[in-house]
């Protein structure tokens, strides 16, 4: 084992990483106590990107890095500064997304610990720093006031003797049930799994409105229930009186859980919702705007969702269960606590791997959840949040133009950041064609379905008009339907072939009534 023992006199302490180099275990040592471990793909030659270790809660003592199987050689390649090694590029790189979250560094994957508060959207996230993939789980920790620009505040949760840090929610702790509080702040407070041997759920809390943060000494709050049991989503039900926990379990199988203060807690009842696993949602919201007609959503991470009822004790199902979204891309959506004007926001991990960069997923746009009622009941829509429309830059419409097979209305446009939104009356046309940034897609106007990328998706007519909206960034495109009913998010790579844009039709012409072609400013500047 090499070690490396220095006066830490800067804040950061950054290490070369080489993707595929073995994996290494490095730990970090002050007065003869390890205070934190972690591995990483060290790099032994030219890294292909650097990663930084904030090192403030040391400053001023001796440090030691010890790092398993490696010689002396891979310890002089790290270095202090005050600031971050190899950020010349930073948001400006080949595959950065422009309008999604993305970490400086490292992986991302589900939204945790989503709340607002004090004017302040709070955005945790799984998050490894050190590698390009999944492990060494953290929270990292970003910020917005519009849910578009986002500054990034570093990790806030780290691996512990408790295990890793898996995903959870977060809530204001408006009646201060905790006795967290100090001061005149309400604590905010984390609900995390510690994914350890076993797995048990935790807390820590901020009494200064989320700059910092510690963990509760009474951890673990809730111990194992189910072998793997993890993803607590915790809510504030008025009626009663307590917090409510949905928690994953194991195979198929949710629970809610009740408690006073967040930490004691009993079982209320199980909860299936078909073949979802992991990271569960519930929350209450009008169905069509009308606030005495409500209905209590349960959804698990794949998108499944079903309609029902809750009175502190018992969700009861009053739907089958439903799905949002096609296709694999977009997994682990949550919406934000305390979101301001009672609007239900989520945001999700939009899948998609970006080689080449020191950096890897996103988050996929944040949207607004709406119940409506539908010729088959009761059904979620998802609308990007009104925020974009702070992004937009200039405009092309087009209203009521005939389109014949052969011609392509969108061949002037070319670029990455658009939300483009078309009403198409299909006419004689069999099948409406895309191709959006390279990505083919297909409406077939029979079947009322929409397919690209290996996934077909039911798209029903509104009013004899396909209704369809898309974003566009870098590396993704995110497809609504009809109004919001039916969404298709991707994550993709831009095609080698430069394919022009295309809106065409087959079979028989079609009538656009109405194309709105929007470019979009990055949030990066």
């Amino acid at each position: 084992m090499a070690q490396r023992t220095f006066l830490v006199e800067r804040r950061y302490l950054n290490l070369p990483v080489t993707n595929g180099a073995e994996k290494r275990v490095v730990r970090f040592v002050v007065d003869g106590a390890e205070v934190y471990r972690f591995d990483i793909e060290l790099a032994e030659g030219e890294p292909d990107f650097w990663v930084y270790a904030d090192l403030a809660p040391f400053q001023g003592t001796r440090l030691t890095a010890a790092v398993e199987g490696a010689d002396d050689d891979a310890l002089a390649a790290l270095i202090q500064s005050e600031t971050p090694v190899g950020m010349d590029d930073l948001y400006r790189e080949k595959y950065r997304p422009q309008f999604h979250f993305t970490s400086q560094r490292g992986w991302l994957n589900d939204p945790n610990g989503l709340v607002f508060y004090d004017g302040v959207y709070h955005l945790f996230y799984q998050h490894n720093p050190y590698g390009w993939g999944w492990g060494n789980m953290h929270w990292g920790h970003a910020v917005s006031r519009d849910l578009l620009h986002w500054e990034e505040l570093g990790d806030v949760l780290y691996p512990d003797h408790l295990g890793v840090m898996f995903s959870g929610s977060a809530v204001v702790d408006w009646q201060n049930t905790t006795g967290f509080q100090e001061g005149d702040d309400p604590p905010l407070v984390l609900i995390y799994t510690a994914a350890g041997e076993p797995y048990t759920q935790c807390l820590a809390y901020s009494t200064d409105g989320g700059e910092t943060w510690v963990k509760y000494a009474g951890n673990p709050v809730l111990g194992n229930i189910a072998a793997g049991n993890r993803d607590p989503k915790v809510i504030w039900h008025a009626p009663s009186q307590q917090w409510v926990m949905a928690l994953y379990l194991v195979d198929y199988d949710y629970a809610l859980y009740g408690s006073p203060d967040l930490k004691t807690w009993r079982k209320l009842c199980d909860v299936h919702i078909g073949d979802a696993t992991e990271c569960p949602d519930f929350f209450e919201l009008p169905v069509d705007g009308d606030p005495t007609n409500t209905r209590w959503v349960f959804w698990g991470a794949n998108g499944n969702y079903a309609l029902g009822s809750f009175d502190g004790d018992t969700f009861k199902p009053e739907s089958e269960v439903l799905r949002y979204a096609g296709g694999g891309h977009s997994y682990a959506a949550q919406t934000w606590s305390d979101a301001p004007d009672g609007r239900r926001i989520q945001i999700a991990w939009l899948r998609g791997n970006l080689p080449g960069m020191p950096f890897n997923q996103m988050m996929a746009f944040p949207c607004e959840l709406t119940l409506r009622t539908t010729p088959e009941g009761v059904r979620l829509y998802s609308w990007p949040v009104q925020e974009i429309e702070s992004l937009y830059r200039q405009e092309r419409r087009w209203q009521a133009a005939p389109l014949a097979p052969g011609e392509n209305l969108l061949s002037t446009i070319d670029g990455d950041l658009f939300d483009l939104h078309a009403e198409i009356e299909p006419g004689a046309a069999a099948a409406i064609n895309f191709v959006i940034r390279g990505v083919p897609l297909t409406y077939d106007v029979a079947r009322e379905t929409l397919a690209g990328e290996g996934v077909v998706v039911p798209l029903p007519l509104l009013d004899g008009r396909l209704s369809l909206r898309f974003l566009t960034d870098r590396v993704s495109l995110e497809i609504f339907g009809a109004d919001g009913r039916a969404a298709l998010p991707l994550g993709v790579l831009p095609s080698a072939e430069a394919l022009p844009w295309r809106l065409g039709v087959e079979g028989g012409a079609a009538l656009v009534r109405s194309l709105v072609v929007r470019e979009l400013n990055p949030v990066w500047r």
